[in-house]
């Protein structure tokens, strides 16, 4: 099915419907601190009228008060409201991705969210991605877990990291994926000239792991090497305007056919972060080039605010206007004229 992740208005939302029921449970005022937001904006996600997830961020500069331990002064975001109607399609990496995405373009040092210890499946998904137990806040409610996440201080970690990307010390590698696939795979790097209504609300859309399946040679591919996806033409015009850069991503895993015991294990390691369904992804087990399969997992970093097309890869970046896209090596002067070119906010870069 189709669903569109936008902000919109309160006032555009539908209190009464039963997705909010549980906030009504868990916050007593929760009802009235809604109609007051009627002008402010969140971040919801809808199947036509069905809501689906709801997200409101909230920019702060003073002390946090109410929580132990006080937090000092700093420009931060809240994520004040966070609900996910969870039915298995990955939806709140969707929102954390979104979070994210928002902190960086507001300059931010770190973002925070106050969660009941019983939603042990979204305090979970918060610490993967980097959150971190802060402490306590306490009211007629009950009492929270507070999580906060940096984005100033590192971890090494791509994962915990995330957004955040490494260049100096990694491998850089341009990746082309078929037009068919590539905004089903990476939604934030739509382009102008495509409707929205390919956008559905799957696993392989929604979460920030990707799972990219080819029959390329990756032996030269590692964990922590970065990866600038490369939409191929669509043939409706030459490829040098056609084909373009449009996403950064962090290779977590590149595993090969002999690598997977079974092919069931192969299924449970592709399926939700890929675009393939079970069908397509048993004929490329079954291929007759089967041993040459490649599975690189990946982190969905960043869009570019400007898609590259190729002939700016070749005159402004200095690819080789002969070369095969292929997991073609960049260097370290090629991605940063990349990121620069396509305005990848300077932040997300840890040198």
């Amino acid at each position: 099915m189709t669903a569109r992740l936008e902000r919109v208005r309160f006032a555009e939302v539908d209190i009464k419907s039963a997705f909010f029921d549980s906030l009504k449970r868990d916050y007593l005022e929760f009802a009235d601190w809604f109609r007051t937001k009627g002008k402010e904006q969140a971040y919801v996600m809808q199947d036509e009228a069905t809501l689906l997830g709801f997200m409101y961020l909230k920019l702060e500069s003073g002390p946090v008060t109410d929580v132990e331990p006080q937090m000092p002064a700093a420009r931060r975001l809240k994520v004040g409201t966070l609900k996910i109607d969870a039915h298995g399609s990955r939806l709140g990496q969707r929102f954390i991705k979104k979070a994210l995405d928002h902190a960086i373009s507001e300059g931010v040092t770190e973002l925070y969210i106050t969660v009941f210890p019983k939603h042990f499946t979204l305090i979970a998904l918060l610490q993967e991605f980097g959150f971190t137990q802060y402490g306590a806040k306490t009211s007629a409610n009950g009492t929270e877990v507070v999580l906060v996440k940096s984005l100033s201080s590192l971890t090494g970690s791509p994962r915990l990291d995330y957004p955040r990307f490494r260049i100096l010390g990694n491998r850089k590698f341009i990746l082309p994926i078929q037009p068919k696939w590539h905004t089903q795979l990476f939604p934030d790097s739509i382009l102008a000239s495509e409707s929205y209504d390919v956008v559905a609300d799957v696993a392989h859309t929604n979460s920030i792991d990707k799972c990219y399946i080819c029959f390329m040679d990756a032996s030269e591919v590692s964990p922590g090497d970065l990866l600038v996806i490369y939409r191929t033409s669509d043939s409706r015009g030459p490829a040098e305007y056609r084909s373009v850069v449009t996403s950064i991503c962090t290779a977590e895993d590149i595993r090969f056919k002999r690598s997977f015991v079974s092919r069931d294990e192969f299924l449970e390691y592709s399926e939700k972060a890929s675009v393939f369904d079970r069908g397509e992804l048993l004929s490329m087990w079954d291929a007759v080039r089967q041993q040459e399969m490649v599975v690189v997992r990946m982190l969905y970093n960043a869009a570019l605010t400007k898609r590259l097309i190729r002939k700016t890869l070749v005159e402004d970046v200095g690819v080789a206007r002969d070369a095969y896209p292929g997991f073609l090596e960049l260097t370290d002067q090629q991605l940063e004229a990349i990121l620069k070119l396509g305005g990848v906010d300077a932040s997300l870069v840890v040198n």
